[in-house]
């Protein structure tokens, strides 16, 4: 069947035009997500995100018009069909990647209609915000947004780096297990992930590098290991800084694994091995906040966990971490990026405040009714019930009740 000389052209149009239908089906949050006002993401997070897509949703739609003026053009003029096949291919390929940005934000704005679940995401915006204020003296900060998904670990996009469309991602999105929900263990879980936002912006990653290639020569394999695992290190010190032995409780919770996992030493993989990541853990706590608690910790994992019958190789790995570890913790703590402005990692956290002792004297004056605790910091109230937890004063169903109280009083009273 011979087709009509004009069909190639004609089929384009009606289909930039079924395009531009399509994209005007793609509506802000605004109209399309209902949800309590408790469970609502921030303002300026939404403002943020519907200027992102709304921007996106613009540009290609100048794009399609100018496409079907051309088609038009070169309709009556005549014009190679092939290269206008893959002009809209490149538009198509475009309204994909809106498409994909906007489910991104979808998953977070979706969930906030959950009864209760969206109550705890909005709360635990709050708790990611607090453990990102500390960097708020050398940075413009960006605005957190927090959703619960499968699988084991949690993850970040971080703000400002590139989304699927190239587009620059205006708000931090933070991936949250859903089975961390809702024990002190949870804030471990997101304020590590907020740490790798903290560390983008103090520049700690790329600012130590340099400084560990330099001692490389002290113990290439032990210097080798922390270069390569430092960016997750810093986002377990971040933690660690806010929260205190919580911070250590939830990653042992995360981390308890089959033994073969637990001496898996791999340098394609950022992460630690998990028995060195809880070693660092302990090691990093007992610098920050002096206290047997951190030996107690270290011995239980070293009984769930011996060095009985793993490779020699992977041994002497260890053992080489285990000779430089307490320079590399020094290192770590003392380091000034340019962007921290004269001041140390170690300053940035309360330090004082989240000493044992303290939150020891916090949870009594609150179990005597001297201490309202809806008036703390999101992460001091968590430092206190993960020391709870550890000094075994309080029971998982309290826990659970009392942070599902406060974390509804954050989301109630959120700005």
């Amino acid at each position: 069947m011979r087709l009509p000389s004009t069909y190639p052209y004609d089929y384009l149009l009606n289909e930039s035009y079924s395009l531009l239908a399509r994209l005007g089906q793609v509506k802000p949050f605004t109209m399309t997500m209902p949800m309590v006002k408790a469970a609502s993401v921030s303002d300026k997070a939404v403002k943020e995100i519907t200027v992102l897509l709304e921007k996106g949703k613009k540009e290609l739609r100048d794009k399609i018009h100018r496409y079907i003026h051309i088609v038009r053009k070169a309709k009556t003029g005549g014009g190679d069909v092939g290269e206008l096949q893959s002009g809209f291919t490149i538009l198509k390929l475009r309204f994909n990647s809106i498409l994909s940005e906007l489910d991104i934000f979808a998953l977070v704005f979706t969930q906030r209609s959950e009864y209760d679940v969206g109550i705890w995401t909005s709360a635990l915006d709050v708790l990611a915000e607090d453990g990102l204020r500390v960097v708020k003296d050398f940075a413009a900060l960006p605005q957190l947004i927090v959703y619960l998904d499968k699988g084991h670990g949690a993850a970040i996009r971080r703000a400002r780096t590139r989304l699927p469309g190239g587009d620059m991602n205006p708000v931090g999105v933070i991936q949250i297990p859903r089975e961390r929900m809702i024990g002190s263990g949870i804030a471990s879980s997101l304020i590590h992930e907020v740490g790798h936002q903290g560390a983008a912006l103090l520049d700690l990653v790329s600012s130590l590098g340099w400084r560990m290639a330099a001692r490389k020569g002290r113990d290439p394999v032990a210097w080798g290991c922390f270069e390569r695992w430092i960016s997750e290190i810093i986002a377990d010190v971040w933690a660690m800084g806010h929260l205190g032995i919580t911070a250590t409780l939830g990653l042992m919770g995360v981390l308890t694994l089959p033994d073969y996992f637990q001496f898996r030493v791999d340098l394609h993989d950022p992460h630690p091995a998990p028995y060195v990541r809880v070693m660092l853990s302990c090691a990093f706590g007992k610098k920050l906040f002096p206290h047997e608690q951190w030996d107690r910790l270290w011995g239980l994992w070293k009984i769930f966990y011996p060095r009985t019958g793993i490779r020699q190789d992977i041994l002497q790995v260890i053992e080489a971490i285990e000779r430089e570890m307490h320079p590399f913790i020094e290192l770590v703590l003392h380091h000034r990026s340019k962007e921290l402005k004269g001041k140390r990692l170690l300053d940035l956290f309360p330090l004082e405040e989240r000493q044992p002792a303290r939150l020891r004297q916090y949870y009594r004056s609150w179990q005597d009714n001297n201490l309202n605790i809806y008036a703390l910091s999101p992460t001091l109230v968590f430092a206190i019930m993960g020391q709870a937890k550890s000094d075994l004063v309080i029971t998982a169903a309290d826990e659970n009740d009392i942070l599902t109280r406060v974390l509804r009083y954050w989301a109630f009273t959120r700005n």
